[in-house]
């Protein structure tokens, strides 16, 4: 069975470039949230393996939205990808139980990377 990953990020573009990336690896994408909300409730819609997730959406913060998706789904894997990079941010997100955390620019390889071992 494939993995099912569902994808939070503001930018459209983003959105597609993940997309790409891991239906090519054979992942099956769920869904693509563009804010917090939609993220939240697509979570619980579509019940992915793993959630990628940005730091920064237009009406809440990535970590927001984490804390969030762990109290009604503890168990699903979140990956955080973000151009946010500072230390604070990266060790807040893996304290709130993100599994991974990766910075804009990224290449294919480090996310299928970091996916592939997030999923094991």
């Amino acid at each position: 069975m494939k993995n099912r990953i569902l994808i939070v990020d503001d930018s459209f573009y983003m959105r597609t470039m993940l997309k790409n990336m891991l239906t090519d690896a054979g992942y099956e994408v769920v869904g693509e949230a563009a804010n917090g909300q939609q993220a939240l409730e697509m979570a619980i819609e579509t019940k992915p393996d793993l959630i990628t997730l940005d730091v920064i959406l237009p009406d809440n913060t990535g970590l927001d939205v984490l804390r969030g998706i762990r109290q009604e789904q503890p168990d699903v894997k979140v990956v955080m990808c973000s151009a946010v990079g500072q230390e604070v941010i990266v060790n807040e997100a893996l304290e709130s139980g993100a599994s991974a955390y990766i910075v804009k620019p990224f290449s294919e390889e480090k996310v299928l990377e970091i996916v592939g071992i997030a999923l094991q």
